[in-house]
């Protein structure tokens, strides 16, 4: 509770952990190649994720740090977009 700092910290934590320790403990056991399409894609995605949750937490807007509803709700239409992007590309 009002530990914002941590919650932060465990997001920016979770995506570098899961971009560099997974796909790299996979391509030591099966190496593969990636097209640079889909690393320009979802590279992308995700700093942009989190450079927009680090402005939505830290806040720039005078107040205590807190993403509001409004916030919240643009961060899930991102998720949902991002994931119709990738099914659109799919196929």
């Amino acid at each position: 509770r009002h530990e914002h700092d941590m919650a932060l910290g465990n997001v920016i934590g979770s995506n570098l952990f899961n971009l560099l320790m997974a796909v790299g403990l996979a391509g030591l056991i099966q190496p593969f190649s990636v097209d640079a399409a889909v690393l320009f894609r979802d590279y992308g995605m995700v700093l942009l994720a989190t450079v927009v949750l680090y402005v939505f937490c830290v806040g720039f807007r005078g107040r205590p740090s807190r993403v509001s509803r409004n916030e919240g709700g643009v961060l899930l239409a991102g998720y949902v977009a991002y994931m119709g992007w990738l099914l659109a590309s799919s196929t």
